[in-house]
Order: structure tokens, then C-alpha cells, then sequence
């Protein structure tokens, strides 16, 4: 190994040890996204929003009439629900924390993906469901 790659590499497991968001988000998570019938399986880097790890692969956690009018992942309008299967940690927002307690869809944009997990995207989904 060549003197600069160990320096390179050194940092790098310098900037995991006293976590660097960067570095920590080039670690690799599974997530298994279901819809209607069918699944499908991404590899999304750790601590990404679910929200953008789902547009980032070409997958909309929103319904036909709110893919443009959203409020981009602020936790505001509600519109990316979606529902947990297993692996979804804890809610943190209030509104997500409800949803949570009654049983409804969590929101997208609220989910931060830090081990692997399942969801099922909201089929026929109009605005909020």
C-alpha cells in the first residue's frame, strides 16, 4: 500500500471514530421497499432519509396529486407516508410519533435508514392516503 493510501485510509477510520457524517454515510444499508405485489431491494447509504433514498432510486413515496406540490421533506405536509414493516426506528417528529401511536403511515422524510428495514409504499394513495 502506497504511503498516501495508508494516510487516506487512516483518516478515513479516524473520521468514523469520531463521526463524521460523511463517512458514516458510505456504509451501505439494505432496504426493501414493497409495492402492490411486488418488491424491490436497494442498498441505500446509511443515515439517508428514507424519503431521498426512495426519489434518489426512482421510487415516490407520494400519491399522483402531491409529486410536485410537497413541502420537499420538512415534516410539514404529510404527504410521503408510508407504512413500516420491520426494521423502522423510533419516531422522532410529532407528527410521525402520532402516526406511530395510532397506527397510521409514517412519514418518509422523517425515517432515517441506520440498519436494514422493510416498508410498504401506500397503493391508490390519494393525498394523505
Amino acid at each position: 500500500m502506497a504511503k498516501n493510501e495508508n494516510k487516506h485510509k487512516r483518516f478515513s477510520l479516524f473520521s468514523l471514530f469520531i463521526g463524521s457524517k460523511n463517512s458514516y454515510k458510505m456504509d451501505k444499508v439494505r432496504l426493501e421497499v414493497w409495492q402492490k405485489d411486488e418488491v424491490v431491494e436497494l442498498s441505500v447509504p446509511r443515515g439517508e432519509r428514507l424519503r431521498k433514498a426512495l426519489l434518489d432510486n426512482g421510487i415516490s413515496p407520494y400519491g399522483p396529486y402531491t409529486q410536485k406540490l410537497n413541502c420537499q421533506g420538512n415534516g410539514i405536509c404529510a404527504t410521503c407516508g408510508v407504512i413500516p414493516l420491520k426494521g423502522v426506528p423510533r419516531a422522532k417528529h410529532w407528527h410521525d410519533r402520532l402516526a406511530a401511536k395510532f397506527g397510521y403511515p409514517r412519514l418518509a422524510c422523517q425515517i432515517e435508514v441506520n440498519a436494514p428495514m422493510s416498508i410498504r409504499l401506500i397503493d391508490d394513495k390519494g393525498i394523505w392516503e
